[in-house]
């Protein structure tokens, strides 16, 4: 089987993300705008490529001024780097329903690898005739290495923030139609 290329289904897929907020409790965000391209080779993943792009205004927790400083100089810096960036480098087969995708995460113009775990959910028809795919990935990054810093100590020890970020991406993906050689 050749590689192949897949249409994420956005109505049927997200972005997540989780940071540890005072120690104590969790907030819980999503990035409304992002893309991806996926050139899969079904037979034999290892063959595959990923590459993602998220608009960094478009982090989303349901609080306004939460999501404003998040998009400032003190975090994402939207206004000066817009675009968060993935891009695989190599796919490697963990077990049947299990792979693991290596690749350079950026953001804030800092690039570092990163890997993702990701369960395969299988594929099927729909009821239009489309295959599609189904994958959850989740992988968790230190936000210092991208620049991320800004913090308040609290008065009772530990911080507001939590450097760890963990991030859990659900993708459904459509199989596109192949390109006919004239």
């Amino acid at each position: 089987m050749a590689q192949q290329n897949w249409q994420v289904d956005g109505a049927h897929s997200a972005v997540n993300l989780t940071v540890r907020h005072m120690v104590i409790s969790k907030v819980r965000g999503h990035f409304a705008k992002w893309n991806a391209r996926l050139a899969l080779d079904m037979g034999d993943l290892t063959k595959s490529s990923v590459e993602v792009e998220i608009e960094a205004a478009s982090i989303e927790t349901g609080v306004a001024e939460r999501d404003a400083h998040l998009r400032s100089p003190d975090f994402l810096d939207a206004g000066k780097y817009p675009t968060l960036r993935y891009r695989s480098r190599r796919v490697e087969v963990v077990s049947k329903d299990r792979i693991r995708v290596v690749g350079d995460l950026t953001i804030r113009d800092v690039t570092r690898e990163v890997p993702l775990d990701v369960e395969v959910g299988g594929q099927g028809k729909d009821p239009w005739g489309n295959v599609r795919a189904g994958f959850a990935a989740t992988t968790s990054i230190n936000r210092k290495d991208f620049g991320l810093t800004w913090n308040q100590a609290l008065e009772t020890g530990g911080v507001l923030v939590a450097d760890r970020v963990d991030i859990e991406i659900e993708i459904e993906a459509v199989q596109q139609a192949a390109a006919k050689v004239a």
